[in-house]
């Protein structure tokens, strides 16, 4: 599984880069704040909604600390989606949040 640090993810944005980014945390802890341009599909609902995600893009997946991303990475992954998994997740995030 290929992994990116929060601050690495902060440095493609920051750059203009653009990234789709996916956060598989539950909608109450998205409200709370999430990465700008990041798509919510809690972790519960990815084997469901794969079908919405495009196998020739590359996703960021993020979670709170990096567990459920792993296995939600490791699930795409499974299924062909190229994913990264941003590892610490938004516990190490220090970017702007929307």
């Amino acid at each position: 599984m290929k992994v990116m640090t929060a601050k690495e993810v902060e440095t493609l944005l920051l750059e203009g880069k653009k990234i789709d980014i996916i956060d598989v945390r539950e909608v109450d802890e998205v409200a709370e704040g999430k990465i700008p341009g990041a798509i919510n599909i809690p972790l519960g609902l990815i084997e469901f909604r794969m079908h919405e995600l495009d196998k020739s893009k590359e996703y960021i997946i993020v979670c709170r600390s990096g567990a459920r991303s792993g296995r939600a990475s490791q699930f795409l992954e499974s299924y062909g989606f190229n994913v990264i998994n941003m590892t610490g997740g938004m516990l190490s995030w220090e970017g702007k949040v929307e």
